[in-house]
Parts: structure tokens; sequence; C-alpha cells
């Protein structure tokens, strides 16, 4: 063995001996650290002791309540024992049921957590006209985890009423050592705002110095409310907002989801098609973990969803502690929601940042000031598809002159057709078509970028129907629902996804096609195979598909886009009937080819034929290489 690897081993047991060392001192201290503690928790257990003692004594009947054996059994679970004898006895006690009633809620409160058991939303009904609870009768959870020392979940105990008024109740969770627990719930007159009030008082000595915060705990499971199961999951979900954030971020719409965040979070919300159970922390939540799964369709529950949040909120530790919730249970309101200015209307979906503005300024007010004098939402939505045609029309009379215009063309469309019927001889055929146009007035984009335009409004009033509360419930014609489906056949199982035909869906489909149909007829497609492909599928793949979309959503958006359908065949016959005469298209361009003048190129048509020549001279220099 060399000199080096005799210093490498001294070296490697010198290390080893060294860090023996400090952990054989580090075990004494933290040996001796434990036993400081242990004789510390002893002296706070012979003090609990002796506060118990003394409230057995003044309280003899609750003491010897409180220390009954319980039975075990799976129907009576055993209640858990703490070392507070205050506790025990609120965790054997018997729950009672308190009643908080405005005009527009009926609120029952549990004193086992002192939180809400069933919020019922009064003046509407489930489309099976039963109640509609947005919270339903024990099929709620609402506890806060204090920690006082150890973990005291709320919803293990049954708190004492203190107080109660028409509009207000307190209930109290003592503890033996001093303090006490204090939930104050307001429920505001004329209004879905139920407003709550945590307060940790003389707790001081029971929680930890280090703690700096209480767990929130909410869950509900959330029943079926409207006609359609598959419209209604698609538009349900869990909502949650970070303070001063556009729009809530969300999961579910019919699919389970999970998240998680770090980050402060204003409020949350159960979002049901129509209503929302929401809680918002004024001071912020600065934790969130979410959780939504949708019950299957073939459960005999009655019930949409289960949902549960579990948040963290911050606290000052001290003497007193008070902690403010505001919750909402209520319609999805877009006004109403909107009065109270913490973006709770971001709930509702009105599509994206263009469309949702065309909604809310355009479409919204124009609905709310037609229902102000018209009482039937059939002719409301007939008077504004007849409002927004009126408003597009400068842009679809371009299109349609387009293509009328496109008709008159049509025979020599065919010579043009007939000249080139050869592949390679694309870019010829294209040219010569673009100088018919030119000679003609006619802008190639003049038939498509109007409908561009118009996609905005289709896509606003898309949104806007199935998330309208204002049309649940309300009958028309046939339907009863103009928020559901209208369906005129129903059968039990499902094919191709579908169990029913919805009227209002077919006849949307059958006009769609008549006015591709029309479309065609002013439109040739002539030899070109791609243009015929596409007429194709505008005939016959566009009326099915948006069929079978609209199948299963609101009526009244089938009712609207069938309403515009009809009219803009009726505008497209005027057009053609009244003010774009085929004659005079054939006239100009018969009149254009006897002057035999080149019409003026536009930029398009010059930039069309030097994409020609440079195809022709690479065409040469392919075949100079061979």
């Amino acid at each position: 063995m060399d000199k080096n690897s005799i210093i490498g081993f001294v070296l490697i047991a010198l290390i080893m001996m060294g860090f023996f060392g400090y952990q054989s001192v580090q075990v004494k201290k933290q040996q001796a650290y434990q036993a400081q503690l242990d004789s510390i928790a002893a002296a706070e257990a012979y003090a609990q002791w002796q506060l118990d003692s003394a409230w057995r004594a003044e309280h003899p009947e609750e003491a010897i309540a409180a220390s009954e054996p319980v039975a075990t059994s799976v129907q009576s679970p055993v209640a858990p024992v703490y070392s507070d004898s205050l506790l025990n006895a609120a965790a054997r006690s018997e729950a009672s049921i308190i009643t908080l009633e405005n005009e527009k809620l009926k609120v029952e409160f549990t004193t086992r957590g002192a939180q809400p058991y069933s919020v019922l939303v009064k003046d509407y009904q489930t489309y099976g006209k039963e109640p509609l609870y947005i919270l339903q009768e024990g099929k709620s959870e609402l506890g806060y985890i204090v920690y006082a020392p150890t973990a005291v979940d709320t919803r293990k105990f049954n708190f004492q009423v203190i107080e109660t008024t028409d509009s207000t109740v307190v209930m109290r969770l003592p503890f033996s050592g001093g303090g006490y627990i204090e939930q104050r719930y307001t429920l505001l007159p004329d209004s879905y705002s139920v407003n709550e009030t945590l307060s940790l008082v003389g707790m001081g000595h029971l929680i930890p110095r280090n703690v700096s915060s209480i767990d929130v705990d909410f869950s509900a499971t959330i029943g079926r409310m409207e006609k359609g199961y598959k419209n209604e999951t698609q538009y349900s979900r869990l909502n949650y907002y970070f303070p001063d954030d556009k729009k809530p971020a969300n999961i579910g719409n019919g699919r389970k989801g999970e998240k998680r965040f770090n980050n402060n979070i204003e409020w949350f919300a159960f979002q049901q098609q129509f209503f929302s159970a929401i809680m918002r922390a004024p001071g912020n939540f600065s934790y969130g973990e979410f959780k939504i799964d949708f019950v299957p369709k073939e459960s005999d529950s009655g019930d949409l969803m289960n949902c549960s949040a579990l948040l963290r909120a911050d606290i000052t530790p001290g003497e007193r502690v008070d902690v403010p919730f505001e919750f909402y249970f209520g319609p999805n309101d877009y006004k109403g929601l909107k009065a109270y200015g913490h973006a709770y209307e971001k709930v509702i979906p009105l599509g994206g940042k263009i469309i949702g503005y065309f909604t809310k300024w355009v479409i919204i007010p124009l609905f709310d000031w037609l229902h102000k004098g018209i009482a039937n939402f059939g002719i409301i939505i007939l008077l504004m598809t007849i409002f927004i045609k009126i408003v597009v029309l400068p842009f679809a009379y371009k299109s349609y002159s387009s293509s009328a215009k496109m008709q008159a063309l049509k025979p020599y469309m065919d010579k043009i057709n007939a000249k080139y019927p050869k592949q390679e001889d694309a870019m010829k055929k294209q040219q010569e078509t673009m100088d018919l146009y030119k000679k003609a007035g006619v802008s190639p984009m003049g038939g498509c970028l109007p409908m561009l335009l118009q996609m905005p409004i289709l896509w606003a009033m898309f949104r806007f129907f199935p998330a309208s509360i204002e049309l649940r419930q309300q009958p028309f014609l046939w339907a009863q629902d103009l928020s559901a489906y209208d369906d005129v056949i129903h059968w039990g199982t499902s094919i191709l996804g579908m169990d029913h035909i919805s009227l209002f869906a077919l006849l949307m489909a059958v006009s769609m096609f008549f006015y591709s149909k029309v479309l065609q007829t002013q439109t040739p497609a002539g030899n070109d195979p791609n243009a015929k492909m596409m007429q194709v599928m505008s005939l016959y793949m566009m009326p099915i598909m948006m069929f079978f979309i609209c199948n299963n959503l609101s009526s009244g958006l089938s009712y609207y886009y069938l309403l515009s359908n009809l009219i803009t065949m009726l505008e497209t016959f005027i057009i053609k009937k009244w003010i774009v005469k085929p004659e005079q298209v054939v006239a100009k361009v018969e009149a254009a080819q006897k002057e035999n003048k080149p019409a003026p190129k536009s930029k398009w048509q010059q930039r069309l034929e030097e994409a020609q020549r440079m195809q022709r001279e690479m065409e040469k220099q392919k075949k100079g290489r061979k």
C-alpha cells in the first residue's frame, strides 16, 4: 500500500469518526428537547384534567352522558374521543335544523357543523315541476378545520344556537379551557346572498403561534334540474376566479376534472347550467384544490354532478379572529350577477373576447329591451332575427348580388370550361375566368367575405341561447321549453348518440339543405372536382352535421337558425328577382367584348399572372434539363 492510499484511509476514518460524534451529540439534544416537550404536555394534561374535573362537578348529567359507552355498529358509528370534554359532548349530541327565509331563498342550517343543510331557490322549479334545491337536503358539507392545537373539524360537532332572528343565526362550539368557535350567518333581504363570519374567540392559548391558516372543505352533490342530460352536463362546471383576472377558469363541461393551485383565489362556483352556488373569500384563499365528477345518465339518484373544493384561508392568530365569507345561491342571470361587482356574471359562457363583447353589448340589451313589451319569447326571437338581418344586410347584399351575377355568367363559364378541359391548363382557365369577372364587375371574394363577417354573429347566438335563463321553461308552439330540445319523437335506446328527434333542429337542417341548393344553382362548380366536392359537402354533410349538433341543444337556438335561413332565402329571391337583373350583367359583358379593350387588372390578377409566368419558366427549365 503506497503513502497516498494510507493518507486517504486515515482521512476517511477521521471524517466518519467526526460524523458519528456529531450525530451522538444531536441525538442527546433531541432527547432532552423531547423530554421537555413531554413535561409540558404532562403539565397541560394535568391542567386540562383539573378543568374537566371542575366541569364534571358543575355538569354531572352531561358528564355521565359524555362518558357512557356507545355501541359499535355500521348504523351508529362511535363518536371520536377528544381530550376536551366539551368537544366530546358536542360530538355526541343531537343536531337540529334552523331555517332562514326571504323572498328569494329558503336556507336550512344544521347545528351539526353549523353549516347549510339545504338551499331552496324560490320562484323556480326543476323540469319535473319539483322544488329547486341548489343544495339538496343532506347532500352537501361545509367544514372548517381549525388547529387548536390538534385539528378540529367543525363538521364533527354539534354547535350551540346562541341567537336567531328572521335573517340571522349564530352558533358556537365552546372549549373546556375557554374560548369558542362561532359562526354567524346572515341572509340578506330580497337577495340570493348569505354572508358568514367565522370567528375564533379567546383561542389564543389553543392555536399554536406557527399556525397562520384554517382549512375550508366544501363539497356538494348537485341534482339534475333540466330536461336534457347531455345539454345540462355540457353547460355545468366548476369555476374558480383569480383576483383581477379577465374571466374565471373552469373544469367540467361534462367531463371529470381536477385542479390544484397555490396562488390566491377570490371565489369559486359549483355551476349548474342555469344556477350556481358561489363561495367568496374577501381576503382570498391562499390555496385551492378542486374536483368535479358527473353522475352517469343511467343513475336513478337524480343527481347531476359531485363537486368539491378544499381551500386554505390565512389568519392572524389573536384573542379574536374574524374570517368573512360570502355565498351566492341563485340563478345565472347576467344582470343580477353583474350587480355584485365580483365578476360573478363571467360564469355565464358568452364566448371569447370579440363574441363576448357583441353578446354583452348588443344581444343581451336587445333581448331585454324586447322583453319589456313582449311576453312571448318565440316572438322575441323572431324580432331579434329580423333586426340582426337588417343590421348585416349591407354585407349580405354583396354576397347575394355576387351570387346572382355568377348565375348570369353561367353560359360564359361553361364555354371557358369547355375551352380548357385539361388539368395542365388550370392557370389559363383561371386567368380567363378572372377576365370575365372583371368585365361583369363581379368580385371573386364578393360572396365569401360578407359571409365570414357574419360568422361571429352566428357563433354569438350559438353561445347565447343555451345559456340564457330567460328561455328556461318558456313554451312556444310545440316546444315546451325553449332552453331544451323539442322532442316530437322519442325512443328508449340511443341510436348514433340520439334517443329523440327535435323538430326545430330537423326543420333547420331542411332549410339549410334548400338554401345550399339555391346557392349551387347560382354558383356552378363546372368541371372542377374540388368545387364539386365542396358543393356535395355543403348540400348534404353540413345540414346533417348541424342537425346532429342542434338536436340536443336549445330549441330556441334551432328556431333562430331556421328563421335566419328562411329570411336569407327571401332576401336572395328579392335581390335576384328585382335588384340584380341577369340581362344587364350579360349586356355588360358583351359590351366589353365588342370594345375588345382589356379590362384593368387588379393587384390580385397581376400577382396571378406573375405566378403563371414563373410556372412557365420552371417548365422550360425542366424541359431543358431533359
